[in-house]
């Protein structure tokens, strides 16, 4: 009897094992858990953290000994299947951000090439720094063209265009024998840079445009160049800085999207802009902002399954600061570009990013849906995990002014929390710290009482990109949150949440 009871209970417990393991969502998917996880919880200091993170989606160079390198202004180029992301390297190896590659099929498996491409001259000159240009092929070779920063402060041209050869995409030779020069009507010598080559298929002439100023104002200008580079002809400004604030348009590139026209731009220490045009080369429209100051240095790479901006995620100097994130260059960031009925344009993720994220775990609610109400102080829910790697979906839909959105712990203190805030009253999206008090970035993000919105967030290591799905995008940096709470919040409002899921690799 002793034995048949307790095979008996060994069965129940073995019953009781497999609905645990098997417990599932209120849709029928069955929640997972991953093993060998790090355990992000015990680490409490941000540095520590950044150290132990792997990065697949938001690209980081390898670590060189113990110092670690970061992607600056790239160039993305695709061929064949594969995209070639040149790009500007700051620290580590790198001689003065020289220009170094990594490749991709898919932006989430990444090969760097280990030699420099482009680099900087050691003896100073003229290219004693290099900076941002980009590829083209004409005919059977590849030309890079790129910046030329003069390593002295008293040379007459502190900055031109120079090219580089090549039979391949992996290696590449100076032409110590070409260079462009500011033309004379631009009035200054100092300002010339970010060319960006497209060849005219009905000339077979290489287009090329150069940002810089003109009379103190930020302009982008047009070049036509013989396909032997014998000749270059100045066109003239093709884009002036609507706005007044910026005194560069840097990384600009041009394309055709649909039926329309399109150049973007990276305001000087601001962010990602576009305008609209029924012809090439302008004129242009109204600029919109198309993500707020952490995505920057984008630029338009069309492969075989979409059109894509890849930029770079600013970073902090120090994973602590809670102040400020400004520092220059970060992680690759990559975003899928898409396109309204009426020609806006807005970001949405990589389907190969989004497609990593496939275990389902389990929310800190037993719902999948939560409401949200609170007077004029914050409200919390914790609902969600900041895991190493993750994806949050959902959607919401509010019937008041109040801001609400997502609030990550940082050290345990709600005046820590960082904070993306949605705010129907300013109609933006924003980062902040400080559970508000230091605002970091934001973008604009038009919402309606009542209406039923979708959003997406990845976040990877310390970066992360929150999307109100088909309006807009904000890219964040979110250190030392790791292993700890993400909570649905508001203010002066009622907001409805529904759908949460959250996901893992």
């Amino acid at each position: 009897m002793k034995k048949r009871m307790t095979a008996f209970l060994l069965v129940i417990a073995l019953a009781l094992a497999l609905c645990a393991c098997a417990k599932k969502a209120e849709d029928g998917e069955e929640f997972k858990k991953v093993d060998g996880e790090t355990d992000f919880s015990a680490i409490t200091d941000p540095e520590d953290m950044e150290k132990e993170f792997t990065y697949k989606g938001y690209f980081l160079p390898a670590a060189y000994g113990p110092i670690q390198a970061y992607v600056g202004d790239t160039m993305p180029y695709y061929e064949d299947g594969t995209y070639y992301i040149y790009y500007l390297k700051q620290g580590a190896d790198s001689y003065n951000h020289s220009i170094y590659l990594t490749q991709t099929t898919d932006f989430v498996n990444y090969t760097e090439t280990e030699d420099v491409i482009i680099e900087s001259n050691y003896d100073g000159g003229q290219d004693g720094w290099v900076g941002t240009g980009s590829v083209v092929k004409v005919g059977g070779r590849y030309l890079f063209f790129y910046t030329g920063h003069h390593s002295s402060d008293y040379a007459e041209y502190k900055e031109k265009i120079l090219v580089a050869e090549g039979t391949s995409l992996t290696s590449f030779t100076k032409k110590t024998d070409w260079e462009l020069i500011p033309p004379e009507e631009l009035g200054q010598k100092n300002d010339f840079r970010d060319p960006q080559a497209y060849v005219d298929e009905a000339t077979g002439n290489i287009i090329l445009t150069v940002t810089a100023s003109q009379g103190g104002v930020a302009r982008i200008l047009k070049f036509t160049l013989s396909p032997d580079l014998s000749s270059a002809t100045y066109d003239g400004v093709i884009f002036t800085d609507p706005t007044g604030r910026f005194w560069n348009l840097e990384c600009s590139d041009t394309f055709k999207l649909g039926d329309k026209y399109y150049i973007t731009y990276s305001g000087q220490d601001d962010t990602l802009w576009y305008a609209m045009s029924d012809a090439p080369y302008g004129p242009y429209g109204d600029a919109c902002r198309l993500d707020a100051k952490l995505f920057y240095a984008a630029k338009h790479v069309e492969g075989k399954d979409g059109t894509y901006m890849v930029g770079w995620a600013r970073r902090s100097e120090y994973a602590d600061d809670t102040e400020r994130v400004a520092a220059w260059a970060g992680n690759m960031a990559v975003q899928r570009l898409c396109r309204n009925a009426d020609g806006t344009l807005y970001l949405a993720p990589a389907d190969s990013i989004a497609a990593q994220y496939t275990v389902r775990r389990e929310l800190n609610i037993d719902s999948m849906s939560a409401t949200i109400a609170s007077g004029s102080k914050y409200s919390y829910t914790d609902v969600f995990t900041a895991y190493e790697s993750f994806m949050l979906k959902g959607s919401f839909k509010f019937d008041g002014n109040g801001d609400f959105g997502l609030a990550f712990d940082y050290n345990g203190e709600k005046e820590s929390y960082k904070l993306i805030t949605l705010s129907p009253s300013e109609g933006t999206l924003s980062l902040s710290f400080n559970e508000g008090l230091t605002p970091v970035t934001e973008t604009l993000a038009a919402l309606e009482k009542g209406r039923e919105y979708t959003f997406t967030y990845i976040q990877e290591g310390s970066v992360g990109t929150f999307y109100v799905d088909g309006v807009a995008a904000l890219t964040v940096r979110l250190y030392g949150v790791a292993g700890k709470s993400v909570r649905l919040f508001c203010e002066e409002n009622t907001v409805e949440f529904t759908g949460l899921k959250e996901y893992t690799r």
